[in-house]
């Protein structure tokens, strides 16, 4: 599960108009295998417990939609958790062509920072906070020269959203501080965090 940059989250229930349903992790990343198996303590069942949550809260909800490009250990954890609440799973994402959707994501308006750089050719000073807008020529060309995925979809990279088509309102990051994680010379990891924004 993404967990850089979760703070920001709060502000989307306002910004879309729908109720908020959250959890802390208790559990960790135990059954590895690409299958999923009911497994206590991992955290794949602290998902089917917030899921759970929501089914009690919102009994109309009929369905869990994932934004799963390629991954397909997170899609198969989504539809068994899915499966045992007798929910829909919805992956309109799976396995679209990466440099296509990430067109139609800037070509709609949504405003994606990012937040996380993880990769080869991607480097905190020059990519942390600037917008997939900015990037996609750049994502495009390390495509091209190191084989990154455009969508981040390896962990290159992760974005926080503060603008999109159906939000009622926008986030307007005002401050972060970067975390440095590693000085790889290849591939250094820095990320962005205490995060202070508003809603406007």
């Amino acid at each position: 599960f993404q967990t850089v940059g979760a703070s920001p989250v709060v502000a989307y229930a306002q910004c879309l108009g729908v109720p908020l349903f959250r959890r802390r992790l208790s559990g960790t990343a135990l059954h590895m295998d690409l299958s999923y198996t009911e497994t206590r303590g991992d955290e794949t069942e602290d998902l089917f417990a917030l899921l759970a949550h929501v089914v009690r809260a919102c009994p109309d909800v009929e369905a869990v939609s994932s934004g799963a490009i390629l991954s397909s250990y997170q899609r198969l954890r989504v539809e068994h958790v899915c499966a045992r609440l007798g929910l829909v799973s919805l992956a309109f994402l799976w396995e679209r062509e990466q440099d296509a959707l990430l067109s139609e994501m800037v070509a709609c308006g949504i405003d994606a920072r990012v937040i996380k750089v993880a990769a080869m050719g991607l480097e905190p000073r020059r990519h942390l906070g600037r917008s997939i807008a900015e990037l996609l020529p750049e994502f495009r060309r390390l495509h091209r020269e190191v084989g990154l995925h455009v969508c981040g979809e390896g962990g290159e990279y992760e974005t926080l959203v503060l603008d999109a088509p159906m939000f009622r309102y926008r986030i307007d990051l005002e401050s972060s501080k970067e975390i440095v994680h590693s000085l790889d010379p290849y591939s250094p990891v820095s990320y962005l965090a205490s995060f202070v924004f508003g809603i406007v």
